[in-house]
């Protein structure tokens, strides 16, 4: 196609953008059932890179919970066993705790000195090894720990007496679940101190905390009004982000007792920390290995869609060199129709293998994670993969020689 201009001649016309991109989509409308096979093809490759990538980060994922779980974002206060005289703790230390930057929680237990029986008849050796302890309202998120029946204490319940039992102390004392009674009153007590305590809870185990299984927790303030406690903690528990649990450790002790810091004991990082962070970084290699092989190979089919197309459509290339159409403009056609089928083709598979990933992800009971390099990989890369692709294969139509695209059969 020219124009002439009676200063400089002939000299071609440059369609514009929207041209080239009409041209394009003409192309592959012409060529529906061969265009649906290519966008078939790279939609596979994407979905493929979604999956390959998607799934195993969701087990990634899994597995970082479950190391999560071992407490590897918690630490144990507690002032330094045989010490002579013996070392207090300040009765608000977990708030001072919680006031460190990076902590996302603190809660605390003390020791009432107290005994626990079944009822006022029992015989009060029945009760050894089991401990009466003032706990805060927060301290089962800080353990990780889960009530198997019943409730935990509330900032109510906590001014009345109720208890929530440990799973061992609760098999000691006869207790396997809460069972209301038909008034809806909690029927089963137990009797502290010479006086009645209402049962509201029973714990699962804690793992975290194995010395609260063999516990009766009493809420704070009725534990200072009915039991004579003093209101100074004996264990602290903190939990932070894993990412600075050691500097956290390093500044607890004179947080929570800056007059004898060093009498302050704090527990080490649980060595599952470490094993989450080797595996966590080993698997995002991995993760960042598989998303580039598949980009590779959806690279390489489109490219070889492009190609196959070219050497198709040889006749189409000359006559419409022959009718006047410019190498740009060949170069331009070809390069709009693989961009096309790389964006047609990268949406469908990115659905797909999202939907896919998801699914599995379900049926393994796995949290859903679909990586955000995933999904700009099956979108926009999708789209850049198909420019590159296109690019020799726009260049071979564009030096076709007219005549031998004519002759070719």
């Amino acid at each position: 196609m020219t124009r002439t201009t009676a200063a400089h001649g002939p000299r071609p016309v440059r369609p514009a953008f929207s041209d080239i991109l009409r041209l394009g989509l003409l192309g592959i409308r012409t060529r529906g059932p061969r265009a649906a096979l290519s966008a078939l093809g790279i939609s596979i490759g994407i979905a493929t890179l979604v999956v390959v990538t998607a799934v195993p980060a969701s087990s990634q994922r899994a597995l970082m919970d479950q190391l999560s779980a071992l407490g590897t974002n918690m630490l144990r206060v507690a002032p330094q066993a045989n010490s002579d005289p013996p070392v207090v703790l300040p009765a608000d230390a977990d708030a001072m705790a919680a006031r460190i930057g990076p902590v996302t929680g603190a809660s605390a237990v003390a020791n009432t000195h107290t005994t626990v029986l079944r009822s006022d008849r029992a015989d009060p050796a029945d009760a050894s090894g089991i401990s009466v302890l003032a706990a805060r309202t927060n301290l089962l998120g800080a353990v990780h720990g889960t009530v198997r029946s019943g409730t935990f204490l509330t900032p109510t319940t906590a001014r009345f007496p109720t208890v929530v039992l440990g799973f061992r102390a609760a098999s000691r004392l006869g207790f396997d679940r809460v069972r209301p009674s038909p008034a809806g009153q909690n029927a089963g007590q137990v009797y502290i101190g010479g006086r009645w305590f209402t049962v509201i809870g029973v714990l699962d185990p804690l793992p975290l905390a194995p010395d609260l299984d063999s516990a009766v927790l009493v809420g704070w303030k009725a534990a200072r009004d009915r039991l004579g406690f003093d209101g100074h903690p004996t264990v602290v528990y903190v939990t932070a982000r894993e990412a600075q649990i050691e500097e956290v450790r390093a500044v607890l002790p004179a947080t929570v007792h800056p007059q004898l810091p060093g009498l302050v004991q704090v527990s080490r990082p649980s060595d599952a920390l470490a094993a989450k962070r080797a595996t966590e970084q080993t698997l995002s290699v991995l993760l960042l290995g598989l998303a580039g092989v598949a980009v590779l190979v959806g690279g390489v089919g489109v490219a070889n869609t492009m190609v196959v197309s070219v050497l198709e459509r040889r006749r189409e290339i000359g006559l419409r060199r022959a009718l006047g159409a410019s190498r740009r403009q060949i170069r331009g056609q070809f390069l709009a129709e693989s961009v096309v089928l790389s964006a047609l083709g990268g949406g469908a598979g990115t659905v797909f293998g999202a939907a896919g990933a998801a699914g599995y992800a379900v049926s393994q009971s796995w949290p859903v994670v679909i990586p955000t390099l995933a999904l700009v990989a099956g979108g926009a890369g999708a789209v850049v993969v198909g420019m590159v692709a296109g690019v020799y294969p726009a260049v071979r139509a564009s030096l076709l020689p007219p005549t031998e695209a004519l002759a070719a059969v």
